[in-house]
């Protein structure tokens, strides 16, 4: 008990509001709201720097690149915002999704390698897995695959055993919670999904 007292009383703010945010990005992409984007934009701004101090390189450059991602997808969604021209949720053959794994455990690999023989990071392996899946998963969101909420289902909890093993406590709840969304979300989406193809 007492450790988990300590915990809560050693989180940064910044961290707090970040994963606050984050945790509003994903409810408002469960409802396919555009302004989902501008706070993950605020969000993984916050979170590429407390996780370059924090000595994690992958997740704050995938946080980096979030960024950027929440521009394309505000562009995207905001494009596609109006009633008669939504932006259609696609759902993924098999061997699209054999591919997307096979490129992203082969990037995973190599990106572990080379963070492990440079020991810069502290979990290269989980470092690296959760930041390329990551990736590869945001250009899935955007473009409204509804495989993209099973990945994040994996991606989450493997973030969740990264985080806890770096102390990230407030971004272990945000993480929960994003598993718990990605159900959500998944079974929203899939409902969705089958009205728009009857």
């Amino acid at each position: 008990m007492t450790i988990v007292i300590d915990a809560l009383f050693s989180l940064s703010s910044w961290e707090v509001i970040a994963s606050l945010l984050g945790i509003g990005y994903v409810i408002l992409a469960t409802r396919e709201s555009q302004w989902c984007w501008p706070l993950a934009f605020i969000s993984t701004l916050i979170y590429t720097i407390l996780f370059w101090e924090g000595q994690l390189p992958m997740q704050a450059l995938m946080n980096f690149y979030y960024m950027g991602m929440a521009i394309y997808g505000y562009l995207l969604w905001r494009k596609h915002g109006n009633i008669d021209d939504n932006l259609a949720i696609s759902s993924w053959s098999w061997s699209q999704q054999v591919l997307f794994l096979a490129i992203g455990t082969v990037l995973t690999i190599a990106t572990a390698s080379y963070l492990n023989s440079i020991t810069a990071s502290q979990s290269p392996y989980l470092d690296a897995g959760v930041t390329v899946f990551s990736i590869l998963n945001t250009v899935l969101m955007a473009r409204k695959v509804l495989q993209n909420w099973l990945y994040w289902i994996v991606i989450d909890t493997a973030a969740i055993v990264l985080y806890a093993q770096n102390g990230y406590y407030a971004t272990i709840v945000m993480y929960s919670v994003y598993l718990i969304l990605a159900v959500i979300g998944f079974i929203s989406w899939q409902n969705l999904y089958k009205q728009q193809t009857i």
